[in-house]
């Protein structure tokens, strides 16, 4: 594993040196491995890793290139781990959610477009008097994924989009035994889309606060 590693951080210095850029093509194996000092099976090996978290992309009969690096790309290795979550670490990715979320918010009350705020009021318009819970939980997802992207901010919505799929389980667990859980929930989220309305970066992360805070409070109660 050493060999590997050693591999794998002459790669990582060849990119952040800016010698290799996003589209590159790596050089051939047998060259590389001797311009690294390299055996050829620990660069293979290297090789292997870094294609697995996106940095390298191994084109079948074409060679090996650096992917583009972007955030979402590099970061998409992120929802494979968290898919691993434990039950009893729920409330965990819940305190990262209250952390990231609320930021994200105040940061769309000020780059988010005014169509695509608009947008959202026709997503919050699009449910029904009553609707089932999932249907709440997928217009709830989409409704913050959409916030986060409206950050303006890749790595912050890789990092919230990745962190989404724990919680899930915990909003339809919630809206199904919590009364008026529904109801806060629509209201809460007009709160925060009023804000962003208004352009207010402050009103919009207190709301987002109070929006995640009131899950993550009902659920340490109920666990």
């Amino acid at each position: 594993m050493a060999l590997t590693d050693e591999a794998i951080n002459k790669i990582k210095r060849m990119i952040t040196s800016g010698e290799m850029g996003p589209g590159d093509r790596l050089p051939r194996e047998a060259d590389l491995a001797e311009r690294l000092g390299l055996s050829r099976n620990s660069l293979r090996e290297a090789v292997r890793a870094l294609s697995t978290i996106n940095v390298l992309d191994v084109r079948q009969g074409d060679g090996t290139y650096v992917t583009s690096l972007d955030p979402a790309l590099l970061l998409d290795t992120l929802s494979f781990v968290v898919d691993f979550h434990r039950d009893d670490t729920v409330l965990q990715f819940f305190e990262v959610r209250r952390i990231l979320e609320p930021a994200a918010t105040a940061l769309a009350a000020e780059r988010m477009s005014v169509a695509d705020i608009g947008k959202l009021q026709v997503l919050l318009d699009e449910l029904s008097t009553a609707p089932s819970v999932s249907a709440l939980v997928a217009n709830d997802l989409e409704f913050h994924r959409r916030i986060a992207a409206g950050a303006g901010n890749a790595v912050l919505c890789s990092l919230i989009d990745g962190l989404s799929a724990p919680t899930t389980r915990a909003r339809i667990w919630r809206g199904l035994t919590q009364e008026g859980a529904m109801a806060k929930t629509r209201e809460q989220h007009q709160a925060i889309h009023d804000a962003l309305v208004a352009r207010s970066p402050e009103l919009a992360r207190s709301w987002a606060t109070v929006h995640i805070a009131g899950v993550e409070e009902w659920l340490r109660q109920a666990t």
